[in-house]
């Protein structure tokens, strides 16, 4: 059976963002992850977390200026030492929250870094973080996402991170696989994923279009639901997707995810 995790960015938003914890917990999600843990006190998050049983699943590392548009700054060759500053960041929340992975937005290259650029400062940066991460007992990811909803994207199908990785070379470093995404960048998301399961370590979901909840579009989940537990994934799947209504009135796939 499949394992699910509130992802706190996007549901339970009708009320406070450290209220969402509860709200997550009371409707049975027993895991959180949402984009960024850097605007609270990571001890304030953890009393959270502790106060009603959930895991820290995943979060993110720093990436840039998100309120003015950044989408990481991973492709970023002069960004390279503040990459390396967030990978100190996020250690010292993920350590607190006893959270075991992080992922790494590549970001979106500006008109002066050309491909083979990007795509080096990516290996550099990566190569660094996952070995970092290592020491510190944390598995580092990285996600392929659809350049509809992120225009110049650089990551943006399962080949390209499963290259990307070969290409750094270490034993920390995974695909975060958001079905919503790769649906529309590739589809056959099935086969993807079983064909890739070993170096899959976390899913994400959402229905496509309009990235609602399961049942609100054209994929057809309770297979999907089946077919990763058939192959024998044994991750977590953030429910990272935009409620249609209320959170909690639109849960009724979960319910039946879970029974």
């Amino acid at each position: 059976m499949p394992k699910f995790c509130a992802n706190l960015t996007m549901l339970f938003n009708e009320v406070d963002f450290m209220d969402r914890f509860e709200a997550a917990a009371k409707a049975d999600f027993t895991g959180v992850e949402y984009l960024f843990p850097y605007d609270y006190d990571a001890a304030d998050l953890k009393a959270k977390l502790d106060a009603f049983n959930l895991t820290q699943v995943l979060h993110n590392l720093p990436a840039g200026d998100w309120a003015g548009g950044e989408r990481g700054i991973a492709v970023l060759p002069d960004r390279m030492d503040e990459f390396k500053a967030g990978v100190d960041t996020a250690i010292n929340y993920a350590t607190t929250l006893d959270c075991k992975q992080v992922n790494c937005l590549a970001g979106i290259p500006t008109p002066d870094v050309g491909p083979a650029i990007a795509q080096d400062t990516f290996i550099s940066n990566l190569r660094y973080a996952a070995d970092k991460l290592k020491a510190a007992g944390i598995r580092l990811l990285i996600e392929p996402i659809n350049t509809r909803d992120i225009p110049g994207f650089y990551l943006t199908h399962t080949q390209q991170a499963i290259d990307i990785i070969n290409a750094v070379g270490s034993d920390n470093l995974f695909v975060q696989y958001d079905i919503y995404h790769m649906q529309i960048m590739e589809g056959d998301v099935s086969r993807v994923m079983q064909e890739n399961l070993a170096m899959i370590k976390h899913m994400q979901l959402a229905d496509n279009p309009g990235r609602h909840e399961p049942g609100t579009g054209e994929l057809n989940y309770p297979f999907l639901f089946s077919h990763i537990d058939s192959i024998g994934y044994d991750g977590w799947i953030g429910c990272e997707y935009k409620p249609a209504g209320d959170t909690v009135a639109g849960l009724g796939w979960f319910k039946a995810a879970t029974q």
